[in-house]
């Protein structure tokens, strides 16, 4: 299967349909056909199909999904396009680097998926939408007018993976082996994550403090580690033993 079948473009909260379909003749001018809708406002739209000008088959094979986990559940890799900002601690890429890695990992023999997400008009990606990210892509626009509309930040990223489809393929990051372990998907991650907080609480890690701050540092960890579905299982094993050790600690009481 090409790259371009495993890149997906996801798109959260959009509230005017008309930026729907000018992302979608933005995606079909790159060869990009996998478009996914976090609760837009107004979808299905005749705005959406008036602005689509040809894309009309990119809008008929979008799907809608209620939130941003469910929409990258499958995927390997998800980077988050917002503005530069200090309210999560993500690794910053531009654009070309984000469509490389994003490229790298879809054209994995193990048939991966990566998402791009892009957020609200107004307000983008909350924080909650942008902890589910791996990374952040920030358009290195001019500062004294960087606003972008949503439909041309899709295009610049749109045409970013193209290039990086069109390109050499020893100018990107490695990918896993044929016979390698495949990455772990969001879903797999965000499962370990749960699973990870409920233990921290079993065990009294945060000693009454609030666990926010920890987990985030946390979650940046591990995703920098890049685990593989084995690193997860052998993580999530561990895990249930130590929430099987503070049941028994519990029972015998003090």
């Amino acid at each position: 299967m090409h790259a371009a079948a495993r890149l997906r473009i996801v798109l959260v909260g959009t509230q005017h349909p008309g930026n729907i379909g000018s992302a979608a003749r933005a995606m079909k001018t790159m060869g990009l056909r996998g478009l996914v809708l976090v609760a837009p406002e107004r979808f299905p739209h005749h705005d959406a199909v008036a602005m689509a000008a040809g894309a009309g088959d990119v809008l008929d094979s979008a799907r809608v999904v209620p939130d941003l986990a469910t929409a990258v559940a499958d995927c390997r890799l998800v980077l988050g396009c917002t503005a530069r900002s200090r309210r999560i601690a993500l690794d910053e890429l531009l654009p070309r680097e984000a469509a490389a890695r994003a490229v790298a990992t879809a054209a994995a023999p193990a048939g991966t998926t990566a998402a791009v997400v892009f957020g609200r008009e107004r307000t983008g990606l909350d924080n909650d939408e942008l902890q589910l990210c791996h990374a952040a892509v920030t358009i290195p626009a001019d500062p004294e007018y960087s606003s972008l509309n949503l439909a041309a930040a899709v295009q610049v990223l749109s045409y970013e993976l193209r290039l990086a489809m069109l390109g050499p393929r020893e100018a990107l990051p490695a990918v896993p082996a044929p016979d390698g372990d495949v990455p772990a998907s969001h879903a797999e991650l965000e499962g370990f994550f749960a699973q990870l907080a409920d233990t921290l609480d079993a065990i009294d890690f945060h000693k009454g403090r609030a666990p926010e701050s920890a987990l985030r540092k946390l979650r940046r960890i591990f995703l920098r580690a890049a685990l593989d579905d084995r690193d997860v299982r052998l993580l999530r094993g561990v895990l249930a033993d130590a929430q099987r050790m503070a049941r028994l600690a519990a029972e015998r009481g003090p």
